[in-house]
C-alpha cells in the first residue's frame, strides 16, 4: 500500500495523531488553512472588507480592524495605513 507524500507530512501526523482527523483529512485541513493565509493582501483587505461591512460595521471600524488584522498574516504584509487600505477597496 503507498501513501501519497504531502509537503507538510510531519504536521498531516500530527494532526492525525491529536485530533479525530484521518490522513486525508488533515491534510485537506493543512492545504486549506496554508491556502486561506497565502491570500495576496489586497484580495485580503477587500474580501475582509466585504465580510466586516455585511455585519452592519462602517469604514471609521472597518479600516482599523483589518490593518491589525494583516499583521498576523502568515506572510507578514507591510504596513498599510487607513488610507492605502481605502485605495485597495476603492480604487
Amino acid at each position: 500500500m503507498s501513501t501519497a507524500w504531502h509537503p507538510h507530512e510531519d504536521l498531516v501526523t500530527h494532526l492525525t495523531r491529536t485530533s479525530a482527523l484521518g490522513p486525508g483529512e488533515a491534510a485537506r485541513v493543512v492545504a486549506d488553512v496554508l491556502a486561506y493565509f497565502s491570500e495576496p493582501v489586497e484580495e485580503f483587505v477587500r474580501r475582509r472588507h466585504a465580510e466586516l461591512k455585511s455585519k452592519g460595521l462602517v469604514n471609521d471600524e472597518i479600516f482599523p480592524r483589518i490593518a491589525v488584522e494583516i499583521r498576523a498574516r502568515r506572510v507578514a504584509a507591510p504596513e498599510l495605513s487607513v488610507r492605502q487600505l481605502r485605495r485597495i477597496v476603492y480604487g
